[in-house]
């Protein structure tokens, strides 16, 4: 299958994680929230699929380019 990997787009926080491994997600569903410069920034998911991995935790501190999750599709 293929899959797609989710990259963190600007540094900032996890303050919440709303995918879990091994559910259906859908094209534009939030995977998590990020708090970056004290906004809220929903991260969505670009495709339709099951989430195979999520690398990353609430708390974390994350830059741009990191891995979020891997989505199978």
């Amino acid at each position: 299958m293929p899959q797609e990997k989710v990259e963190i787009p600007i540094a900032g926080k996890i303050v919440s994680i709303n995918a879990k491994v091994g559910a259906d997600i859908k094209e534009g569903a939030t995977i998590c929230i990020l708090e970056s410069m004290k906004m809220e920034n929903p991260i969505l998911s670009p495709v339709k699929g099951k989430v195979k991995e999520i690398k990353l935790s609430v708390g974390q501190a994350v830059k741009s380019g990191d891995v979020l999750a891997i989505i199978e599709y």
